[in-house]
């Protein structure tokens, strides 16, 4: 790339976008149109964004995401993985969409990239403790496919968490991947968002006190809206991002840095949340 290159820009780079449906992949594809990109989008529900192209796809289902990327065809400048499923799902769906139907999605375009390719995901905040659970994670990447991930998922369900625990595995893959992608020219890297007033908000609510899930936008103090995290999501897949690999960025107004550093104690958020709620 030449120095004069706008490295900012989208225009005549070709995308493809997971989960464009709502929410955060919504406004990650809006802005992609906007910055002139050729935006192709699969989701389970049809997106109101104008894309290139779009194809229903149940991310549940490896033939179909295989079938989607197979119509779209060509090649690819950048991949964003935007998918994901709460935890009122199974265990085992929710490891499907948000982990192992990701990292087959990510294997099958990376393979359609050429040198200068990136790929992003969405992780969360909820996956910070990976380091602690990093022997289970490596046990599931040690399978060799989406079947006998699935398989893994089927079979140690009992163990993990399912929605923090693909969010631990998100990041850990993006680390683990960097090296042998980027010898491709390939570079991988995730967001960790706070939460984020999207649709799927009233989900999460369902399943956990409103005043339990604001103990995690402290110190900032609000929830964030779905192009706070678009915005950072698309700048690592921009040009502008080049030497940036195997990152996982926080983008959760300070919390976790606040955590690491000592100056939030998240048990006694959470006590005083409970508390209030008494």
């Amino acid at each position: 790339m030449s120095r004069g290159a706008d490295v900012w820009s989208y225009a005549g780079k070709r995308v493809v976008i997971a989960g464009c449906h709502s929410g955060m992949g919504e406004a990650t594809a809006r802005e992609l149109v906007r910055l002139g990109a050729e935006v192709h989008g699969v989701d389970i529900k049809r997106s109101p964004v104008g894309l290139a192209s779009f194809r229903e796809v149940d991310l549940r289902d490896t033939a179909r995401i295989d079938a989607a990327l197979e119509a779209i065809g060509g090649s690819f400048d950048a991949s964003f993985y935007c998918a994901g499923l709460p935890q009122t799902f199974s265990n085992v769906d929710v490891m499907k969409v948000n982990f192992v139907h990701m990292r087959h999605w990510t294997e099958r375009v990376a393979a359609r990239m050429p040198n200068g390719g990136a790929c992003a995901m969405i992780a969360s905040t909820a996956g910070h403790a990976w380091r602690e659970n990093r022997a289970m994670i490596e046990e599931l990447l040690a399978t060799p496919d989406a079947v006998g991930g699935v398989a893994w998922c089927e079979k140690n369900e009992e163990r993990f968490d399912a929605y923090v625990f693909s969010k631990m595995c998100i990041q850990f893959f993006a680390m683990k991947m960097a090296a042998p992608l980027i010898k491709r020219g390939i570079r991988i890297n995730t967001v960790n968002p706070a939460p984020t007033q999207t649709p799927m908000m009233d989900v999460f609510e369902s399943a956990a006190p409103a005043a339990l899930i604001d103990t995690f936008v402290e110190p900032i103090g609000r929830r964030a809206q779905p192009e706070e995290m678009a915005y950072p999501l698309i700048f690592l897949n921009s040009d502008a991002a080049r030497f940036i690999n195997g990152h996982n960025l926080n983008v959760d107004g300070g919390w976790a840095g606040s955590l690491d550093a000592g100056v939030l104690d998240p048990g006694a958020l959470i006590e005083k949340a409970l508390a209030a709620m008494a």
